[in-house]
């Protein structure tokens, strides 16, 4: 059972399209491309091409001779792609695209508000598309950022091949320019190379690089942040309109900004730090608390002086 079967529940009429699996014994299958289900894996079965033919005790139709289609060479680039394709006007699939000569050794997951969560991992030979997951335009707005993390190996080379993490986050100012020919797919989509040129690697130079990056580690200067650091959106990207960003968007940016400070207070050995979120719906200083009852280097936390930030602040005393 892969990500793309088409398969039948076993209690019901509705057949369907898995996309994704939700963990060991539940999958989410799209019921005819248009909205999906959490189904255990026991409850479906993969419709196999023959399956009718079967039932129906008929022999098979003599196949029908067609000549061939000529095969048009894909003019794209050689690398590694993701292409979403879609299957219904609704509906895109997920392909990590492997035009390259080599193998693919990958993984593939989705980052949220509420953190990354691995989906995926196979090997891809080369010259060849797996899809991974499916995604609804109608969700545009929501969707996860896409990661990828990939190795190249083809064996008996002699040359080694870095490692490459990639994260897609999509907008849609850019991404329905991104619709074209998906290379070896050879179908329309909406298409974005993860690589350049792959990065060589000398094997003698490696524990040369980690002595130097010790080194340079060690020499760091660690900013000392403000005692009181503002979360607001307009603080932080000023000169970007915040109307243009989905609500997910805007929340990791302002964790992001909340840990990078977090982390310098603490590297800078800080008494306290204060940050400033505003009361809004409450999501913010919900996720931040998450985070800070997590977090080892925290003595207490606490609403900070109400007659001056109401709600809107949370004090962390750090040990």
């Amino acid at each position: 059972m892969n990500i793309g079967d088409r398969v039948r529940l076993m209690h019901g009429k509705e057949q369907g399209v898995i996309t994704r699996f939700l963990d060991n014994n539940l999958v989410e299958v799209a019921i005819d491309n248009d909205f999906t289900i959490p189904v255990m894996r026991r409850e479906v079965v993969v419709i196999a091409q023959e399956e009718d033919q079967h039932f129906r005790n008929a022999p098979a139709p003599a196949p029908v001779k067609k000549e061939a289609a000529p095969v048009v060479p894909s003019t794209a680039v050689a690398g590694i792609y993701v292409a979403l394709v879609h299957t219904t006007p609704d509906l895109l699939a997920v392909h990590l695209v492997n035009n390259s000569e080599f193998d693919l050794l990958f993984t593939y997951g989705e980052e949220t508000a509420k953190g990354y969560r691995a989906q995926h991992n196979d090997k891809l030979p080369p010259k060849k598309t797996k899809p991974v997951a499916h995604l609804h335009l109608n969700d545009f707005d929501k969707w996860p950022d896409l990661v990828v993390q990939y190795l190249q190996h083809k064996t008996g080379a002699n040359t080694l091949l870095e490692p490459v993490t990639r994260k897609l986050k999509f907008k849609a100012s850019s991404f329905y320019k991104s619709k074209k020919t998906a290379p070896v797919l050879q179908k329309e989509g909406y298409v974005f190379q993860l690589d350049s040129k792959p990065s060589l690697v000398n094997p003698g130079q490696i524990q040369e690089q980690l002595i130097e990056s010790s080194a340079a580690a060690d020499n760091i200067k660690v900013t000392v942040p403000n005692h009181e650091v503002d979360l607001h959106i307009e603080k932080l990207l000023p000169n970007e309109d915040p109307k243009q960003l989905s609500n997910s968007e805007l929340l990791r940016t302002q964790l992001a900004a909340f840990q990078d400070n977090l982390d310098r207070a603490v590297a800078a050995n800080m008494h306290e730090i204060i940050f400033i979120h505003g009361t809004g719906n409450g999501v913010l200083k919900k996720e931040i608390q998450k985070l800070l009852s997590r977090n080892p280097h925290i003595k207490f936390y606490e609403d900070a002086r109400k007659e001056k930030f109401g709600y809107g602040a949370t004090r962390v005393v750090l040990k």
